[in-house]
């Protein structure tokens, strides 16, 4: 067995003797404060999965679309205690100010377009693995969904190289970016597409590597809000293409970079 399959076993094995899952005095039990009246509103209990990225090689995220500025706060403090880094997507705007402020001996880095906000201790060793992702986007609309999967590939060590605005209705216009994309011989693309979502495929018939298709909820009518765009990349005919859920720019993020750092892990090996 390889010293990273061990790895990723001790820590599993750590995980699963620890005492969080069992009831303890109200420990993980925090009174959460509301940011704009200063008065209790919610009980919650916080279990971050703080050892999922050594287990898994795939970091914890926080959702802060759902969440008051409360719980985003305490959910970072406690994974940066503990991870020395902090990934937060969907960041509500109000949060962003409030982010800074508390976290203001730390390194707080805002991607606006993406909705992103990943806060590191100021001695965080931002490691790269070798693993080489592309991103596409069809159209501009489809920006801040691929930058989202862009920012998690690259939180997970991965050299990433984005394309934007190469959609099927104007198709000459991808043929010499995938070109020069391929040069770098990626080991996984991701291409985000609404309307009719015809670009994954139309790139998977194409390209000797995985591809991720990333529906976005753009696109009007019958088949608006990304329903068109799912439905046309599960039904393709293309091989080696994949589909996360719509907008799921996180999930696309992780299993390319999952993909492309076992191929450099691999690639590493065989230089050896």
């Amino acid at each position: 067995m390889s010293q990273h399959a061990d790895e990723q076993l001790e820590a599993l094995d750590f995980l699963l003797n620890q005492q969080p899952f069992k009831h303890r005095d109200n420990s993980s039990q925090q009174k959460l404060q509301n940011s704009e009246s200063n008065e209790v509103t919610s009980l919650v209990e916080i279990r971050p999965d703080v050892l999922r990225e050594q287990r898994k090689g795939v970091p914890e995220v926080i959702f802060g679309e759902t969440k008051d500025i409360g719980q985003i706060v305490l959910m970072t403090r406690k994974i940066l205690d503990e991870a020395g880094r902090t990934i937060i997507s969907r960041v509500p705007t109000e949060a962003i100010e409030v982010l800074r402020d508390v976290f203001n001996t730390y390194h707080v880095r805002v991607h606006e377009t993406a909705r992103v906000v990943v806060i590191y201790k100021p001695d965080y060793d931002h490691r790269k693995t070798g693993g080489q992702v592309g991103v596409i986007s069809a159209g501009t609309s489809d920006v801040p969904v691929a930058q989202e999967a862009a920012l998690i590939a690259e939180e997970m060590g991965c050299e990433v190289t984005c394309i934007y605005d190469v959609g099927v209705a104007g198709l000459h216009r991808l043929l010499e970016p995938l070109r020069n994309l391929l040069t770098k011989e990626v080991d996984a693309i991701i291409v985000a597409a609404g309307m009719d979502g015809a670009l994954p495929s139309v790139v998977a018939g194409l390209v000797p590597v995985p591809v991720i298709g990333l529906p976005t909820s753009i696109g009007y009518g019958m088949g608006g809000k990304g329903v068109a765009a799912l439905l046309s990349m599960l039904q393709t005919c293309a091989p080696g293409l994949s589909v996360v859920n719509i907008d799921n720019g996180v999930g696309a993020g992780i299993t390319a970079a999952m993909i492309a750092n076992r191929v450099a892990r691999a690639r590493s090996h065989q230089s050896q």
